[in-house]
């Protein structure tokens, strides 16, 4: 059996002054993959004892940014997606192992006013691109912040929300595409008709009030789909106006 957990820290540095070393241990995961770190490479030491470290840092100093931590050595590490305009912002790290790649990524947020809606689209159709060859070689294991409430489902005040970023149309579409082409949303899966999120606004008392989105996923390649045995969203765990979500699968 193994272990993933996937998380929007939102600053790892400001995080590691709260209690996330308590909350890494406690989740004890194979593989523990974060996203929006907001750091540059020398900003910060972690001791985990046991786990390797991987970074992918954006140009942009404090701004995006990714990270996994795992206990199992890959056979290949791949920072990136191949496509210099899309590279800048260190959103992607790809690890391989013998029976699967493992996958995370930092979707880009299309902005007040969908001002970076066209570029997500862009973004998008290369990391399915990207996915998708990957997947010719190998399962896949996709986590991360994907920035799509995919269903009405998935998040509080869909009705109100459905010409804002995380919520179009588009966006919707690209991540059904996403599926079409051979993935599985892993807790859509596991949990038809369950609403749970993944994250709240810090306005309006969102969190208190239940007001989420469902934004942070793990997606596996069809041929995995009989080895998902669990796949939850931690709503328990604050430190970040996202919670982790966990996936384990019996490899």
């Amino acid at each position: 059996m193994l272990k993933f957990i996937s998380w929007n820290v939102n600053g790892l540095r400001a995080l590691m002054k709260k209690d996330f070393l308590d909350i890494f241990t406690t989740l004890d995961a194979d593989f523990f993959c974060l996203q929006e770190t907001k750091m540059q490479a020398g900003q910060l030491e972690i001791d985990l004892p046991g786990y390797e470290q991987y970074y992918n840092y954006a140009v942009k100093k404090g701004y995006s940014g990714t990270a996994i931590f795992t206990k199992h050595h890959p056979l290949s590490v791949s920072y990136g997606i191949g496509e210099e305009i899309h590279d800048q912002e260190g959103r992607v790290i790809t690890l391989e192992y013998p029976e699967f790649f493992l996958v995370t990524c930092y979707t880009p947020n299309s902005q007040n006013e969908l001002k970076r809606l066209a570029y997500r689209m862009e973004f998008e159709e290369s990391f399915r691109n990207y996915l998708n060859h990957l997947k010719e070689t190998k399962a896949v294991i996709v986590c991360g912040d994907l920035n799509v409430a995919h269903e009405n489902i998935d998040l509080k005040n869909w009705k109100t929300n459905q010409k804002n970023a995380g919520f179009t149309v588009e966006e919707r579409e690209k991540f059904s595409l996403l599926l079409n082409s051979g993935f599985v949303d892993t807790f859509r899966f596991l949990h038809p008709e369950e609403a749970k999120y993944s994250w709240w606004s810090y306005r309006f008392n969102a969190r208190k009030n239940n007001a989420g989105w469902r934004i942070d996923y793990f997606l596996t390649s069809d041929n995995l789909k009989k080895q998902i045995t669990e796949a939850d969203i931690l709503t328990d765990i604050f430190g970040s106006d996202h919670c982790p979500v966990l996936l384990e699968l019996n490899l």
